[in-house]
């Protein structure tokens, strides 16, 4: 059975395959940006009854012709995955007559390690088979923890949240991503949200990312919302940033039951320092009080 944190990263290669492009960029990788990508049938079943399905096949046409793309995710090493991908491999080589490169995408460093290999099929007197995937994972997929960065390119940034699941540093990832999809679309904000969260699967991070979402959904239909989207995009301008998240903390507020007095509330609004309002934000999530989240800034 596919697993949600399987099904999200293979939608999010489906949905917006234009992340190929600036993964292999900002990799430096030897691959031309695609400029067609067609989803193709992943089921690799032959006459044999074993069932087998990739769980992504996608074909990529570049300027410097077309190439298959395998995407799998993988939690583990699992010895019994080499003979898969070598079969996944040959097998979409011999049926589509097109050069095949597996991507495989981890969310741990060992794991991403592992799939790297090469991995290899035969006696230790002679090697019959390589299989060498090209791996996605936290060593080598940006943190996009950064607002300007994760609002230029959300697909990277929910890969980046994907990845990291277990990083010291996915709070700050999580954060800058629920911030910028409010720049975006609410649908396509959404189904950025729904990705993420499949992603996450049942990680410590989920929870966080739940509770972001808990909060920050209202802003779609917030008029700051309409008025910011109007204006242009969030990241580019200090006032929009200043009033995002004036609107995050007392959403969270609210959400979480904390009163609110004059005086306080006189605080947040008069505040225009993003980094004070960003740390009152953060504070807002797990404090029991105002003076909790307030008090450090007197």
């Amino acid at each position: 059975m596919v697993s949600s944190k399987h099904e999200a990263m293979h939608r999010l290669f489906r949905s917006h395959p234009e992340v190929f492009g600036r993964a292999f960029e900002t990799l430096g990788l030897p691959f031309p940006g695609p400029r067609e990508v067609a989803l193709l049938p992943n089921d690799l079943t032959e006459i044999d009854p074993i069932e087998r399905r990739v769980d992504t096949l996608l074909r990529l046409d570049t300027d410097e012709g077309p190439f298959l793309l395998l995407v799998e995710a993988q939690g583990k090493d699992d010895r019994r995955k080499p003979s898969s991908w070598a079969y996944y491999l040959s097998h979409v080589h011999a049926k589509y007559q097109l050069p095949p490169v597996l991507l495989v995408v981890c969310q741990d460093i060992a794991t991403a390690k592992w799939a790297e290999g090469p991995l290899t099929i035969g006696p230790r007197q002679w090697t019959s088979l390589v299989v060498r995937p090209l791996v996605l994972g936290p060593h080598n997929v940006p943190a996009v923890s950064d607002l300007c960065v994760a609002a230029g390119d959300i697909p990277l940034a929910t890969l980046s949240a994907i990845t990291h699941a277990n990083d010291a540093s996915i709070g700050a990832i999580l954060k800058a991503l629920a911030t910028a999809l409010q720049s975006i679309d609410e649908d396509d904000a959404l189904i950025f949200a729904e990705l993420t969260e499949l992603g996450l699967g049942k990680s410590p991070a989920a929870q966080t990312w739940r509770q972001l979402m808990t909060v920050d959904l209202s802003f779609f239909r917030s008029e700051t919302s309409q008025r910011l989207r109007a204006e242009g995009r969030v990241e580019g301008r200090v006032e929009g940033r200043v009033q995002t998240l004036i609107e995050a903390i007392f959403r969270s507020l609210h959400a979480r039951g904390i009163e609110v007095s004059q005086e306080a509330r006189q605080r947040i609004e008069s505040c225009r320092e993003p980094d004070i309002l960003d740390a009152w934000f953060d504070r807002s999530l797990t404090a029991g009080s105002m003076t909790e989240i307030l008090g450090e800034e007197r």
